[in-house]
């Protein structure tokens, strides 16, 4: 199913003998602070997409997302509800507003540790590929903003008169999202066991097991019991900050964003724990500042090795 909507991206990085790489992450606490889907309600409501009991419904989702506790059946009904919710609305208008508010709503609550990794990961000549349950409209041009390559997420149907009908096409959630990866890996030469993989969520398991590198960020509960019986590495993001108020040394590269898969949807998380911040010599090459815990990864990272369990 993904390999219907990707297309190839050049590498040139990396030598030609040199099996391609990857890094996935999950949006929503992973990359950014917030839910990205819910983070546009008001923004609806201004352009008469939806009411203000829609505002309000959304508003404490929004609420139960950021307090952690949004559990499996709780994200199917908002998967359902905001399903219904978007039913009818015009494509091109949902794309225009979020467009028009990209900047204002979600340059603010991108992580600085999450930009800083998704450049180191670029500067190691891996693609960078956005994993998200909320959909293509809104993902795909945070994706571009951040500089990704690539962007899997769902997709809702899209009638003749360029209306949602409210049918979910492909839904990117839980052992989905484990699927893509591996499309994706087939079709653009990753080795997975050199890849990474970063999400929050517990739903989130089968995508970070199917990568050789998986780490659990601002994990939620069940995730970090599972990481720490894994000996997965868990970490967290906690500062949000502006792209535009990086250094410019930090600053996103300026990449295309090229579809694998779309539309509209919501993930789960919270948050704990800590970890790293990167700077960058005025040299050019790139250093990971980070705890002491994590200061002898810097050459594994490099290398594209596994990290080894975080005690």
């Amino acid at each position: 199913m993904v390999g219907a909507y990707a297309r190839p991206v050049e590498n040139h990085s990396v030598p030609h003998s040199t099996p391609r790489t990857a890094a996935f992450f999950d949006l929503d606490k992973t990359v950014i602070a917030k839910s990205s889907t819910l983070t546009f309600s008001k923004s609806f409501y201004q352009g008469g997409l939806i009411n203000r009991r829609a505002v309000l419904r959304t508003a404490y989702a929004q609420f139960v997302f950021l307090a952690g506790g949004a559990d499996h059946d709780q994200m199917e009904r908002m998967r359902e509800y905001l399903s219904s919710l978007c039913r009818g609305w015009d494509v091109a208008q949902v794309r225009e507003i979020v467009a028009e508010t990209l900047h204002d709503l979600i340059d603010p609550i991108i992580y600085d540790e999450a930009a800083s990794l998704i450049e180191e990961h670029h500067a190691a000549g891996r693609d960078v590929v956005i994993v998200s349950t909320s959909g293509a409209e809104v993902v795909e041009p945070i994706g571009e903003l951040l500089g990704a390559d690539r962007v899997v997420a769902t997709r809702m149907v899209v009638g003749d008169d360029g209306r949602f009908t409210g049918e979910v096409e492909y839904y990117a959630y839980g052992p989905t999202k484990a699927e893509a990866v591996r499309e994706l890996a087939a079709s653009e030469g990753y080795d997975l066991q050199r890849c990474y993989a970063y999400s929050d969520s517990i739903t989130d398991v089968p995508m970070l097991e199917t990568v050789g590198n998986p780490c659990a960020v601002n994990p939620d509960r069940a995730l970090r019991r599972e990481a720490t019986a894994r000996g997965w590495p868990v970490v967290t993001f906690n500062r949000p900050v502006p792209l535009k108020k990086r250094l410019p040394t930090l600053s996103m590269p300026s990449r295309p964003v090229i579809t694998a898969v779309a539309a509209i949807g919501a993930a789960a998380a919270t948050a704990t724990l800590v970890w790293y911040a990167s700077s960058r010599r005025n040299t050019g090459k790139n250093r990971l500042t980070v705890l002491p815990a994590f200061a002898a990864k810097r050459k594994d990272l490099e290398a594209g090795l596994p990290l080894t369990r975080h005690e």
